[in-house]
């Protein structure tokens, strides 16, 4: 007789509850563990089940995510699953360690958001009075050192992995489990995204417009998406024109220290009131 799985209350990352089921009682509690603020009783919108295996394969291996007839195929050295889009279920074979689902959620919600206008970045996030802002850049460029400069009051989505959905306003940051250099999950919320950044680090705090074209090409640079399917990175392309379109992005170089948050705030400000006056036909001049 098979075992029954039990089932793990929903992880919701990004509004999108997904179901994870396993007849292994003590990786179920990991899992309640690892994803702990991010647990929901919302009906899931997809189901992933775990076959483990006491294999202790390397998770440095290039991951291949590819489709084959119906189904994703994604395959790393740590794990590997199937996922059927259609029916929503899917598979995966995995030692009992809960970071190796860590990329298997990631991957799955980097399709889901493909399809759905969104996409998942290479970038910390926070939110600060009421609007979130994201902080893009290469390995070193200070995304993890903006999180640590925040002030207080301000809510962490995440130092690593931004989940990035449209929304009424434009687009909605939300915040994730992936965590980076601090170890420490973001906080389980959203909010309208007020502005994007690439981060260089120099010796002086200072914003700098860049075209249109170049942040396109620094976004798709950025974003996470791991799967050989042309139809989703032209999806993918269309979206990052769209948001680029919509949401002001910039070059912030920074000095290490707490002031660069104010250049960040005073922006926002300056960027609404002169979108105001624009809008008004008042000359910026004026």
């Amino acid at each position: 007789m098979t075992a029954t799985p039990h089932k793990v209350a929903c992880v919701e990352i990004g509004g999108i509850p997904i179901a994870l089921s396993t007849c292994d009682q003590r990786f179920l509690d990991l899992l309640r563990q690892r994803y702990d603020g991010f647990l929901s009783s919302s009906p899931p919108e997809f189901e992933l089940e775990f076959d483990l295996t006491d294999a202790r394969a390397a998770s440095d291996d290039d991951v291949r995510v590819r489709r084959q007839d119906d189904e994703w195929l994604i395959e790393r050295g740590d794990f590997n699953a199937r996922w059927n889009p259609r029916t929503g279920r899917g598979r995966v074979r995995q030692n009992a360690n809960p970071y190796s689902l860590d990329s298997v959620l990631r991957i799955l919600h980097s399709l889901i958001l493909a399809e759905r206008g969104g996409f998942l970045l290479h970038a910390a996030s926070a939110i600060c009075d009421t609007r979130a802002y994201l902080f893009s850049g290469v390995s070193g460029a200070g995304k993890t050192t903006m999180t640590r400069l925040a002030p207080s009051g301000i809510t962490l989505l995440t130092d690593e992995i931004s989940y990035v959905r449209p929304a009424a306003e434009g687009y909605a940051a939300f915040g994730t489990p992936f965590a980076g250099e601090l170890a420490k999950a973001g906080e389980n919320c959203a909010a309208p995204v007020s502005a994007l950044f690439f981060l260089e680090q120099g010796p002086e705090n200072r914003i700098d417009e860049l075209s249109s074209a170049e942040a396109v090409r620094r976004l798709m640079r950025n974003i996470l998406f791991f799967a050989e399917d042309k139809t989703l990175v032209e999806k993918l392309l269309a979206t990052a024109c769209d948001f680029v379109a919509r949401v002001p992005i910039r070059r912030l170089t920074f000095y290490p220290d707490a002031r660069v948050w104010d250049l960040v705030r005073n922006f926002d400000r300056r960027f609404e009131h002169n979108l105001a006056r624009n809008f008004q036909g008042v000359p910026e001049h004026a």
